[in-house]
Order: structure tokens, then sequence, then C-alpha cells
């Protein structure tokens, strides 16, 4: 810092801390929906400055519009500048309510920029014989550096004299405006003077003096295009000058007195981080104020959390092992994290276990290093001298060789395996589901991990679909911390080395800092749970789901790989067909598979209608513009269509899925995301098992190849139209649910109610428009897209809504209702309680706007009835275990649920996971319809569903 003068004036470029904050953050949300990444990271950025300053005057400088005087000699000013994102906007005004929150003064003046009034205040500072530290990373403020006035780049946490500013611009700071003259800046639009950048501009400066000095005689030049350009350019460099040199003589709008230092007011503080919804900083500020009342204990927790200092150890021998887990013992709850050599957690070995008992405590237990990549730096000499001398090491002692300094496997785990298992210690992990999973496979120990918590389920419950729930964004998002990258130990693309081949010293940080961040993130987040009234949520839906997810990936599901592979030919037969059609069509050979291509095809040689382009000069051919071409008759798009859906299932399916057979198990092992989705559903990965297409021949074909293993057959027991039971229930639609209760065709009643028609008289397609409705009205379709789905004008569309609503006032009053509770909470919930958060519900584009209230009024409804079928697979095992069957729960595939089953077992299996499905809503939600569960019985996939 600079030096801690009485005197001493802080200077902050606000515009430059907002921009950095921003972009530097992921993007978060207060309650509202309010965007306030850029809010947060400045907050955090201005109180560190206050903490860690020296000074008794302290002002923010902002921006307040682009039409500044410079924008009058030069128009093109900063012309190029794109708008302040539209998430950012709103955040400007925030920004100031922070300053003033901090009781610090924020200066702005129209017609002027934040760099002249810093210079301004910089000259009236030195004037009165001050010190002077401007913290910005704006090289265009380094010219007024000068005897007494220094720069601090918050950036890089440095300070920046004239040294400095010589390594920057090759010249001293009064230097500096000469030289940007010369060489323009492309980003406010600068012209300069053509072919010369800073080095040259430099150089030239440094050899005629200034910049007029160098006008005067550039004629003198010797190189031919250098001299030219500057006798061409004089006027433009001079132009550039006026433009980048800083205003130090405007009248200052705030007196330098008035920006002395004043104390924070606590309860503003407080007040400013709830409105934002701040946890982190709730939390420490309530601390701070306690710890100010005298309440030490809070203020030590606080500490806790926040503190930086590490005490992590790298565990390698039994001695040491056996002392954390004494102390996991004494604690009761201890954080735990498993390095391994895969992604896929039922291939995966593992490699290392990390454990965390408080903030800044963790250790590494490394179990399966090698030499190689970055080598073991240096460890070798940690062995014992009888295990160097003789190549061989005891049962329990370091394992060395040649390799790393690490424990025997077996002799490791027969410690950290009864740990693990004891119901007396909680195991915290952040996506647990995928340490299980590693732990239970034979070869890395068999453990079957319990009781265990997770924090990523706890974010989820928190704020579902108000931001990601990695560890390394809640790290940051809650800690204030970023983790270290799996990049930066491992390297990236070519150079990337398995984790196996890390060096320990690295590994140790690495491994050690997720458990310890796990760790804390659970302290900060579980008791939240509990405040807001969710620990419902998180104890009967999500904590109790993760060993039967654990179960189900275990099992997988069988897979004939010849049927596949049979298929794979077929397809690629009928693509080679159909690509021969097309390109008979189009008279020429082409790369249908080309978007660019295939829109000169279409739009150009063929002259069809709707061709439109986009930024990059090609034409669209997205599936829309295709299906719209078909509809209106034309072949070529329609068989393009056929090309595409061939050729996504080929390699999507038939050709991948070989290739995800598990060699150990001959089985394909899905992977359920418990936090990707908002609304509460599960979504499969690795392979993605949920989006096999049912209603086409093709998809069903694919589900032949998921077969039963010897003995057993497949089961499929299905919600029947749950979502909509579940719109008849919460939008008290009186004659749709007595029509559920009553065994009607949901559909053709509806179609009975709105277009009048009596279902003795029933025809398929308005049967077809009236479910076209019911399922739209879900997702809050609009008179646009279901006149698209129908192929009607959009007028007729409007009027099949109108008259639904009309008929159904009951969904109107719902979807109105959910708007106006979103809007002013930021989340809608679910029968069960879940909050679901719609970010975008007060977003100033209508568009998105629009998005997020159709979203509103899905959620409840999609997310209830995923709360449903969760209960159902966590009641599920229990009771067929009672039953003493032996059936195996494989896939969750939206409303269905895929089990195997042994064949003797069939009709009392299929009894009791239908009464399992059809009683999950008991007791809580008193459903007004019934809930109906049908089941399908079959050697594969597809003849069960």
């Amino acid at each position: 810092m600079a030096d801690s003068s009485d005197d001493h004036v802080y200077l902050v470029d606000g515009s430059g801390f907002i921009f950095r904050a921003f972009h530097a953050l992921p993007p978060m949300n207060r309650a509202d929906g309010t965007p306030t990444n850029a809010v947060y990271g400045f907050t955090n950025m201005l109180m560190k400055l206050i903490e860690e300053m020296s000074a008794n005057h302290l002002a923010v400088i902002f921006d307040t519009s682009r039409q500044t005087f410079r924008s009058d000699i030069y128009p093109q000013y900063k012309a190029h500048r794109p708008p302040a994102p539209e998430e950012l906007v709103p955040q400007f005004a925030l920004v100031r309510e922070a300053v003033a929150a901090f009781n610090v003064v924020a200066v702005e003046l129209p017609g002027f920029e934040a760099d002249d009034l810093i210079a301004a205040y910089a000259r009236a500072a030195r004037a009165a014989g001050q010190q002077v530290t401007i913290v910005s990373s704006d090289k265009d403020l380094m010219q007024l550096v000068t005897d007494g006035v220094d720069m601090l780049d918050p950036m890089k946490n440095r300070l920046i004299g004239p040294a400095e500013v010589v390594e920057r611009f090759g010249v001293g700071p009064d230097k500096v405006v000469d030289v940007q003259a010369l060489a323009g800046d492309s980003v406010d639009n600068v012209p300069g003077v053509p072919g010369i950048g800073i080095k040259t501009a430099a150089l030239l400066i440094n050899e005629y003096g200034d910049l007029e000095a160098l006008l005067d005689r550039a004629a003198e030049i010797k190189q031919p295009k250098r001299r030219q350009s500057l006798l061409d350019n004089a006027d433009m460099a001079r132009l550039s000058k006026q433009l980048v040199k800083l205003r130090d003589d405007i009248d200052l709008p705030v007196a330098l007195a008035d920006l002395a230092v004043a104390p924070a007011d606590d309860d503003s503080l407080l007040t400013f981080f709830k409105d934002q919804s701040f946890k982190r900083l709730i939390a420490r500020q309530e601390a701070e104020m306690a710890n100010a009342g005298g309440d030490g204990a809070a203020h030590g927790d606080n500490q806790e959390l926040q503190g930086d200092e590490r005490g992590y150890e790298l565990v390698q021998d039994l001695p040491s092992l056996e002392a954390w887990i004494a102390e996991a013992h004494r604690l009761g709850v201890i954080a735990v994290d498993t390095e391994t050599s895969s992604l896929n957690a039922m291939r995966a070995d593992l490699i290392g276990v990390s454990l965390a008992t408080a903030a800044g405590r963790a250790c590494y237990i490394p179990l399966g290093h090698r030499a190689g990549g970055q080598g073991d730096l240096g460890l070798g000499d940690l062995g014992t001298a009888a295990g160097a001398e003789s190549g061989s090491v005891q049962e329990s002692g370091p394992v060395q060789e040649s390799g790393p300094v690490q424990m025997a496997f077996d002799a490791a785990m027969a410690v950290l395996k009864p740990m693990l298992e004891d119901p007396a210690i909680l195991k915290i992990g952040h996506n647990i589901k995928y340490d299980a999973l590693v732990l239970s496979r034979p070869a890395n120990g068999g453990v079957r991990i319990s009781p265990v918590d997770d924090t990523m389920c706890l974010s989820y419950v928190l704020e579902g679909g108000a931001h990601g729930h990695g560890l390394d964004e809640l790290s940051l998002l809650h800690v204030d911390h970023s983790n270290i990258k799996f990049s930066d130990v491992c390297g990236k693309g070519k150079a990337q080395i398995p984790f196996a081949e890390v060096s320990l010293e690295n590994a140790l940080d690495y491994a050690a800092e997720d458990a310890d961040m796990t760790g804390r993130l659970h302290r900060l987040l579980k008791p939240r749970v509990g405040r807001d009234h969710l620990m419902t949520v998180y104890e009967t839906l999500e904590r109790p789901l993760i060993p039967v997810l654990v179960a189900m990936e275990q099992a997988g599901i069988k897979v004939n790989p010849v049927t596949l592979s049979a298929m794979s030919q077929d397809f690629a037969r009928r693509i080679a067909d159909l690509e021969a059609q097309i390109h008979e069509m189009a008279g020429e050979a082409f790369n249908v598979g080309s978007p660019k291509q295939l829109g000169e095809i279409l739009f150009d040689k063929m002259a069809l209608p709707g061709g439109k382009k986009g930024k990059t000069g090609a034409y669209a051919t997205g599936a829309e513009i295709l299906e719209e071409l078909a509809a209106q008759g034309h072949d070529l798009p329609a068989r393009v269509i056929d090309w595409r859906q061939l050729s996504k299932l080929k390699s999507t399916y038939t050709d991948a899925l070989v290739a995800d057979i598990n060699p150990e198990t001959g089985r394909i092992h899905t992977s359920y995301s418990m936090a990707a989705a908002s609304t509460g559903r599960l979504s499969s990965n690795d392979p993605n098992l949920q989006n096999i297409p049912i209603r086409t021949e093709e998809g069903r074909k694919i589900r032949t190849a998921f077969v039963a293993k010897e003995g057993c057959k497949l089961l499929s027991v299905d919600y029947s139209q749950i979502e909509l039971r579940l719109v008849a229930d919460i939008a008290g639609l009186d004659s749709m649910q007595q029509a559920f209760r009553d065994g009607v065709d949901i559909h053709a009643q509806t179609a009975s109610e709105v277009f009048g028609v009596p279902l003795a008289d029933m025809d398929g397609e308005t049967r077809r428009k009236a479910k076209a409705i019911n399922f739209g009205i879900i997702y809050g379709i609009s008179g646009f897209g279901l006149a698209r789905q129908l192929a009607v004008p959009q007028g007729e569309a409007r009027a099949y809504i109108d008259t639904y609503f009309e008929r159904y006032p009951g969904i109107r009053e719902y979807m109105e209702e959910m708007k106006v509770f979103c809007r002013a909470r930021g989340y809608v919930e679910t029968r069960f309680g879940r909050r679901v958060h719609i970010p975008g519900i007060k977003d100033a584009n209508p568009a998105r706007r629009a998005f997020s209230e159709r979203a509103a009024i899905n959620a409840p409804i999609q997310g209830t009835a995923a709360d449903i079928i969760k209960r159902a697979m966590i009641r599920m095992s229990p009771r067929l275990s009672a039953a003493g069957l032996q059936a195996r729960m494989l896939l969750q595939v939206h409303d269905e649920l895929l089990f195997e089953v042994p064949e003797a077992e069939i009709e009392q299996t299929t009894s009791v996971v239908r009464e399992v499905m059809e009683t999950a809503g008991d007791p809580v939600l008193s459903l007004a319809v019934p809930l109906i569960a049908e089941a399908g019985v079959g050697a594969n996939w597809a003849e069960a569903h």
C-alpha cells in the first residue's frame, strides 16, 4: 500500500469495480429475481478495500453516461462499444446503494467520465498536500501517476508508480497521453495514427520529446510508410490527444473535505445485505454486531467459516490415519471426498480420499498415485529406512518403491471402511452419490458409506433454479473462495495427465480443499434449511433418495449389443438411401449434414419460401423451418428431417450405447443428476436414457435392445396423465376431477366441454385438438404456439384457448396467482414445499419475462409430479423387501419406473409397485383425483412399455 499518512485520499474507479465484478462472478439473483452478481462482487471489493486501506478520505467515482464533452469533439468516440448487458443494467443503482450503506461518498458528474473526476480530485488533493491512491486497473489513469499519486491495481493487488508506467507504456507518466494519441484505442474508438502501436509510439516520443515536436519534424522520419502516416494524420493525432487527456480542471461536485472517512452504520449495512439476499455477508455482519455486543461465540463461528488458514496434512502412514479416524469418532461428523481415475463412477479406480473436520483442517490420503507426469516431487525421503533399503514395506507402512510414498491400499481401507460405514458418524459430501458408487466397487474397498449429508442437495433444496450447485460455484458464492481447478493440477488438452500422476503436494492442496469447502458449506447451508422451513423437502425427498439412486445405478440395465449392431446397420442403410433421394431431388450431391450447403440448395437453388440468413451469412435450416416447409408439401425438407432423425438415433444410441456397456457387468449404468432440473426432476446422463424417443417406430426399436436377464422380465409402471391430474386438483376443476374419478377419457371430456361435441359423437381430430390444449396449457402455450402445433390460423388457436379458459376459469386464476406469487418472492412452490426459483420473472426483456412466467406456472405442477415419483422410489425398496420380493428398480424415466423382476414374482411385484406409486402422494396431498399407475411386462423395454 501507499504510505499511511493521515492525509491520504483513496479514489476508487467505481465503474471498473462494477464491470470486473460482473464478469468475474457467475449469475446471482436475489429473492425477487433481480440480478446481483456485480453488486455482490462490488460489495466484497469495497469492503476489503475499506478494511485494508490507510486513508482518511475515500470516494467512489462513477461514470454517468456515454455523452461527454469528448462526444462533442468526436462523435465516434466509444461509438462501437456495445450497451451494458441487460443483466447488469439494474445493478448500477444497487451498487450506488452499496456505497451509501458503507457510508462512503459517491461522486459523479454529467458530461464527464469518472477518469476526469479522478484527475480533478487527485490534483486538488496534491494541492492540499495530501497523498493520493487511485484504485483502478485502467491504463488510462496511469497518466496521473506522479510524486504523491500512485495507483493500486485491485486485480493484481500491486502498486503502480512511475517505474510500472514505464514498463507498461515505454515512457514516463507525463508522456503517456502522447503515446496514447499516436497509438489510438480501438476499444474507445480513439483513431490515433494508422500503423503506429504502443511500442513504436514510445520510441518516437522518446526520440522527439513530445507529440508536437514529433509532428513538426515528421518529414525527417526515415521510414516512408511511418513518415507518410504521420504527415497525413497529424490532425487526427492532435484530436486523439484531446480525447485521451484527462480533464483535471473541472469544478469538484463534492468538496474534498467531504470525502472524510466515516464509520458505516451496522444496521444500514445489515439491511442492505438482507435486501440483496447476501447470505454470507449477513452472517458475517450479524456475527460482528454480536461480537461488538459481547457475544464472542458468534464471532468465533464466523471466523471459522471465513478463516483462510489451512492445516492440510498429507497422510502417508497408519498412525496419522488413525489419528484422523479418532477425530471423526470424537466429532461424530466428517467431510469426505474421493479422487478417482474417471468421472464414470462405475468404472473409476480410487486414487485417494480426503477428509475434513473443521474449517481449514483437512487431509489427503493418497492410495493409487504412481510415478509419471509431474512425478513425485521429493517425497521419497519420507519413507522408512527399512522400506527404502529393502524395496518393500510392512503391511501398514508407506508404499514407496519407485513411486510416491503412500500406504498400502488394503491396509488403509481396513481402517477407513469401518469409519465410513459407522452409523454414528455423519459423512458429508458434495454429490456424495458419486463417492458412494466409487467406494462401493469391490476394487475400491466395497464400502457402503452411511449415513450421509450432501451439500449439493442442500443447496439445491435452498435455491434450486437460482444458480448452479457445483462445489466451485458454491465455494465462491458462500465462502468467497476460488477453488483450485482440476486443470490447475492436471493440465489441459493433450498435456493433461491422470490424477494418479499428480505430485502428492499438488494433490494434497486440490483434494483437501474440496473436503474443506464441503465441510464449510455444510456448516453454512444445513442450518438455513431449517430456518427456511425446507427440512421436510431435504429429509424426505432428497437425502433418502441418495442410496436409492446408488442402488439403481449399481444395478444398471442389460443391453443386447447384437440387437444394437443390427439396428445400426439398418439405420446406416436407410440413411444412405435417404441421402441418395435428397441428392436426386436437389439435382446434385452435397453434404446433407452441412446447414450452409443445405440452405443454399433450399433457398438459392430451389427458391423455397422462408429463407432467412443469420449473422454468419448462412441460411437458417433448423427443425422448425424444415418442418414448416415439409408441412407446405415440399419433399426434400421432409426427407432431410427423416435423415437427421435417423442419423441422431444411430450416433447417439445404436452406435454409442455399445461403447457404454460396462465390461465388468455387461450392463449400461446411467448416472442420475439430482440438482440439474430446477423443478426437482432427475436427469439421466452418460448415457441419457430419458430421451430415447417412444412415439416413433425407430425409438421403440432401440428400446428392444434393453432386455431382462435370464429368468426375469422387465416391468414398466407409468403414471397416467399425472400432470393433468395435478392441474385438475390444484386449479379446482370440478368437471375434470369428476372425469378422472370416473375413468373417463380426459381429452375427449375436454373436447366435449370446449368444443360442444357430445362424447358419443367425438371424432379423433377434435380429441387431438383438446389433447394439444390440455398439455399446452400446462406449459403456458401461446396462441402462436398452439397454431403451429395444430396447423390452424393463429386467431383460431387463440379462440380455442379463450374458450378453454372460459370453461375452466380455475386454470386462469391459478396461472395469475403463480405469476403474482413468483414476482413477490422470486420462486414458486410445489405441493410438498419445494421451492423452484425463477430468476427472470422480473426481466425487462418481454420475451424472457414471458418465458419465466410460463416456467412459474408449470413448475409447481411438474415439480409436484417429480416429488411424487421420488416419494414412490424412496418407499419402493422397503415395501418390496417386506413382501419378500427380489425385484430391482433399474430406471426412472420421467413418470415411469422400470424394474427387473423374476418371472415367478411378476404378478405380486406389479401389485406392490402400483400400490406404492398410487399412494405416493398420501397423506400430504389429499388429492381430489386418484393417481393411476399403469403396468406393462415384457422381455424387453419396448414390450414392457
